[in-house]
Formats: structure tokens, sequence, C-alpha cells
């Protein structure tokens, strides 16, 4: 059987993450990297670097092209570019622009025949999948979800757009007396700001307006705005010792009730602790590529999200191998 050839589009962290992921399976190749730097400059570990330019001259020669690009800036416009010649899969994750991303992929996934799974990762993503399945058991109580302590990748990113920004790492922080209050059955009613506190570190050019940068990221919609948010300036070595590496994690809860009077109460609780955000991440578009194969295979095309997708359609096995082993 001959495997599934995956394109890489981009080359940082996640880029990165993508192509080791697919080393560590049974039914995948990586086919290429597709980068907008020159080629030669980027160092993989194996993978063949095209020009991002060259890439229609590769239609028809891999299954899936995997993007690896930023949600501020890459993704909305990429995902919907590529999804007209390619099934694609993608990451993005500013949950309030969801409807409409997923829109945009969908009429440009039809228009070439083509699947793409868009918001895939583990929030949204995993965690998106258990805040369905808890509230479809337990419809009467309350879901939360609490993430980090850990580097938002997409926070990270979108503070490293702002002018005057050389780097940052962005922590994610949960409020433990409210992480508390939800484990104790107290069904608590939690603001955003009352979830979670947003902790950056960042390196600024030499010269760089600190207040105006530091602005920008408070005021900053969807990321930062709605949140309590303390801005560090610290200098590259610093970052780079102290902040180098990438952790993340974080719990989806459902507190419900059951019985006659809802005298009967439950907890659900799903939780991930990761040493590596972007691997992670990573290993879950490698999973849900292998789900848009298998989709447009099946004749299937347009913008899917991961409640459209049976779980069968990203394991490498059969479906009587999982009914054998796993149900």
């Amino acid at each position: 059987m001959s495997k599934i050839k995956i394109g890489i589009l981009g080359y940082g962290n996640l880029g990165r993450g993508v192509e080791l992921a697919v080393r560590n399976t049974s039914d995948m190749e990586v086919f290429g990297v597709f980068s907008r730097r020159e080629p030669a400059s980027v160092k993989t570990c194996g993978a063949s670097v095209y020009s991002i330019d060259e890439i229609l001259n590769f239609k028809g020669k891999f299954d899936v092209l995997v993007l690896c690009g930023g949600s501020a800036t890459d993704l909305p416009t990429q995902t919907p570019e590529f999804a007209k010649n390619f099934c694609v899969v993608d990451s993005f994750d500013t949950h309030a622009k969801i409807p409409e991303h997923f829109a945009n992929v969908d009429k440009a996934a039809k228009s070439g025949g083509n699947v793409g799974i868009i918001a895939i990762g583990w929030d949204p993503g995993l965690f998106s999948l258990n805040r369905l399945v808890g509230e479809s058991v337990l419809e009467s109580g309350e879901s939360y979800t609490f993430w980090g302590k850990g580097v938002s990748q997409g926070h990270s990113d979108a503070i490293r757009r702002i002018k005057g920004v050389v780097d940052a790492r962005q922590y994610t922080v949960p409020i433990e007396s409210a992480l508390a209050s939800v484990r104790a059955g107290e069904n608590p009613n939690l603001s955003t700001r009352e979830k979670h506190l947003r902790e950056c570190f960042v390196v600024a050019e030499d010269g760089a307006d600190k207040a105006k940068i530091e602005n920008e990221i408070k005021t900053m919609p969807n990321y930062f705005a709605d949140y309590d948010t303390t801005v560090h300036f610290i200098d590259l070595e610093t970052l780079k010792r102290e902040h180098g590496g990438i952790p993340h994690g974080g719990f989806v809860l459902r507190s419900g009730s059951t019985g006659e009077n809802g005298e009967t109460k439950h907890l659900i609780e799903f939780s991930l602790k990761l040493d590596s955000n972007p691997e992670f991440t990573a290993s879950v578009l490698v999973a849900y590529a292998r789900a848009a194969h298998r989709l447009h295979k099946d004749g299937k095309s347009g913008a899917f999200s991961i409640f459209d997708i049976a779980p069968a359609l990203i394991s490498p096995k059969t479906p009587s191998e999982l009914r054998k082993e796993i149900l």
C-alpha cells in the first residue's frame, strides 16, 4: 500500500513538529516543505525544501498540505488560497473567527474538489470535541475550559507581529481558585478575566516605544483585551535562557447532574500536560491529515471541523482492528 504523502507549508516550530510526527507514522511520508524563505537556508530533519512560489508545480504529487502558519495573518488567507488546489489541514485558533474562516475555506475547497479541515489542534480541536461530548452527555450542567500554564504559540506569534518586537513568549496561566471551585462542583459563573491571566515576555528593538508596544498587546482584540495581562520587557539572551521551551496543557471540565431532581452530581475532566505545544499540535494535525486524505478518496469536498470527522478516520488501523483492539 502506498503511503500518504504530506506537504508542509511553513517551517517554524510547528512545521518541524509536523515533519517529526509524520516520520513517526506507519502510513505517511513527507513529500517536502514549502517555504517563503530561500530553500537553501531552511534546515529540516531530512525533508526536501521548495519555494512556496513553486507549489502549484507539485499539484497532484502529494496528498495533503499541512499549513503551519499563524492564525493572526497567515491562515485567514493561506487556507482558502491553497484549498482551491490541495487538500489542506490547518490549526486556525482565533475562536471568534472560526465560522467566518470555515465559510471561506468551504467555498474554496468545494471549488477545487478538495477537503479542508480547519481549527485542528488541541484547542480548538481535542478540547472542542471533549466540550461537545460533555455537554451532550450531561445536558444539565456547566462547561469550563482552563489553559496552561503554558506558552501559547498563536498569542506569542501575535505579539511578534507588532512593530518593534524582536521576539516574545506569552504564558496563559489558570487562576487556581477558579479551577478548584469547578472541581468542587460549585458551578461558579466565571468571566473570561476570572479564569486566566496572561503573562508576556517581550524583546523589543533598540529604541522601540515600549509603552506603545505594551498598550498594543493589552488592547489586542481576541487575544489580550479580555484578560488581566502583564508585560515584561527582557533581553534576547534571557528569553532564550529562561523561556526557550514551549510547554502547555490545560483542562476541559463538565460539571453536571442527573436524577429526578438533579440530586446526583458528576464531573467529567479531560486534561493535557505537554512538554512541547508545537510537537503535540503537529501530531494532531498529522492524524487529521490522514482523515482529509480518506475523505477526499471517498469523494468528499469542502470544509470540515473536528466535529464532522468520525474518530476511525484519524487512526492508521482498520475499522475491524479498532473494534477488536480498542472498543
